[in-house]
């Protein structure tokens, strides 16, 4: 992907999220890795109506070269790709939202994660989503934390596709942006599940997940 496509795919992704209520009024950011720098959405835009050629163009250092300023949350951006990149060396999207179930499980959730693996789905898609206690909105601190988290379960073999910011909302990361929209479409369902389902079904067995493992390669 040049820098041209990943513009436009930045773009048709910001409009998804926006016209299907995954994104409102001007949350949420979205950014990819180029081989020289990244694109990212300005700070305070509206996800639905981007312009190609007004996001904002930083070198790897995190120096604005054109567009408009870059949305404040690009040093968790640069932290996301700096810890992933060891675990998943084409990871190229990350996607930040403040996607309502999620936020909303956020805010009762008393667990180091998120969600437990209570669907398939969930687990082969998504995996593990670690729970980021609360800063505020592009606090240092987060992006540390978020880089800590990151290698953390990399090392330990189970490396992650996404986390979830106390109050604020889940970020996520793969190699495109179709991807990382796939997987946080798969977060904010399976939160939906778990607010929808009053009785508090159990997660899958661990036979179970060890197949999901087996069959398709699940990290979890």
């Amino acid at each position: 992907m040049n820098e041209q496509q990943a513009r436009e795919e930045i773009c048709r992704v910001g409009k998804s999220l926006f016209d299907r209520g995954l994104v409102h009024a001007t949350a949420g950011n979205i950014s990819v890795r180029l081989d020289d720098g990244f694109l990212i959405t300005p700070t305070d835009a509206c996800l639905g109506f981007l312009d190609p050629a007004a996001l904002a163009l930083v070198d790897s250092e995190g120096r604005q070269r054109s567009g408009l300023p870059a949305s404040k949350t690009l040093a968790l951006h640069r932290a996301i790709y700096g810890a992933a990149l060891r675990f998943g060396p084409n990871t190229r999207c990350v996607i930040h939202t403040h996607s309502t179930h999620a936020v909303a499980l956020s805010l009762c959730c008393t667990e180091p994660e998120l969600l437990l693996p209570i669907t398939p789905y969930f687990v082969m898609k998504v995996g593990h989503v670690p729970l980021i206690a609360y800063q505020r909105p592009g606090a240092p601190a987060a992006a540390q934390a978020v880089a800590q988290r990151i290698t953390q379960y990399g090392a330990s073999g189970r490396p992650i596709r996404a986390v979830m910011l106390e109050r604020l909302g889940p970020n996520v990361w793969h190699d495109s942006p179709a991807a990382a929209m796939a997987v946080l479409e798969e977060l904010e369902e399976t939160a939906k599940l778990v607010l929808l389902d009053a009785s508090r079904c159990a997660p899958l067995a661990e036979p179970q997940i060890d197949e999901l493992r087996r069959a398709f390669g699940a990290h979890w």
